[in-house]
């Protein structure tokens, strides 16, 4: 029996809770020279990755005992229920270690599978976006207005970083990036922001796992805007590891064009 889809402003006013008790662990920790440890993939956990989710995790079971939770650091509870909770406790743990501001949670809500809310969160720049398909996007409690569109040859592109890319991907991502206006390097989850912004129009990355992209392709949804997987469908639970962020359907048609070849 499929589950009542609850009100979609009282999930957005949980998932603000969520992103208001994880923001003081985070930044009681930032800058604190914190012991890093490193994961089986290779990527860098700390203690504040742990104790966010973990609060998080509380905080929903409390609230939504029926919800499933998907989360960076503790795995999978009830990943088949008809809403799961994806949690990227610090989306840019290198950034937190090293000093930047850009990093922050990323809150997923997903109904059967599927993006239904987001939040991206970036505490020390004191930015945080809340939206989705059924819910227009805001930016501090303030809808975001659309920007004049942009055409591929006038767009800006971010990535993390190109070492993300290996054999192919890398020949698809030259591609692309030989059509766009300007790429820019770094950024973590700000760079979804400001695509639901509209101050960055692409988005292309690999390597990802799904708690890095279900929370924006909400957010970015709730924007105007499209995320897909490389072959353009739509991304859910445990669905792929390359996704394309586009600040509106006809970019991303474009971009999503040249990626393939």
């Amino acid at each position: 029996m499929t589950a009542a889809r609850p009100d979609i402003e009282e999930l957005a006013a949980f998932a603000a809770d969520l992103a208001d008790a994880a923001g003081p662990i985070i930044r009681r920790y930032f800058r604190t020279g914190l012991s890093v440890d490193t994961k089986a993939d290779e990527s860098p956990v700390t203690i504040a990755d742990r104790t966010v989710e973990k609060r998080l995790r509380e905080m929903i079971e409390a609230r939504w005992p029926d919800h499933g939770i998907a989360g960076e650091e503790f795995g999978l509870k009830a990943p088949d229920a008809d809403y799961v909770w994806s949690l990227d406790p610090i989306d840019g743990t290198k950034a937190f270690i090293t000093g930047r501001p850009t990093f922050g949670p990323l809150i997923g809500l997903l109904e059967r599978r599927a993006p239904l809310l987001g939040v991206i969160d970036c505490p020390i720049l004191g930015e945080r976006w809340i939206g989705g398909p059924t819910r227009p996007t805001t930016l501090n409690g303030q809808p975001v207005t659309p920007m004049p569109p942009r055409t591929l040859a006038q767009a800006t592109m971010a990535i993390t970083s190109p070492h993300m890319f290996d054999g192919w991907e890398m020949t698809a991502y030259e591609r692309l990036r030989a059509e766009v206006n300007l790429t820019v390097y770094g950024g973590d989850c700000h760079n979804y922001g400001l695509v639901a912004l509209g101050t960055i129009d692409l988005v292309v990355e690999s390597n990802l796992q799904d708690y890095d992209y279900l929370a924006p392709a909400a957010v970015i949804a709730g924007a105007g805007g499209l995320v897909t997987d490389w072959d353009g469908n739509p991304v859910m639970l445990g669905s792929t590891t390359k996704v394309i962020a586009a600040r509106t359907p006809e970019l991303h048609a474009e971009a999503l064009q040249r990626l393939q070849g």
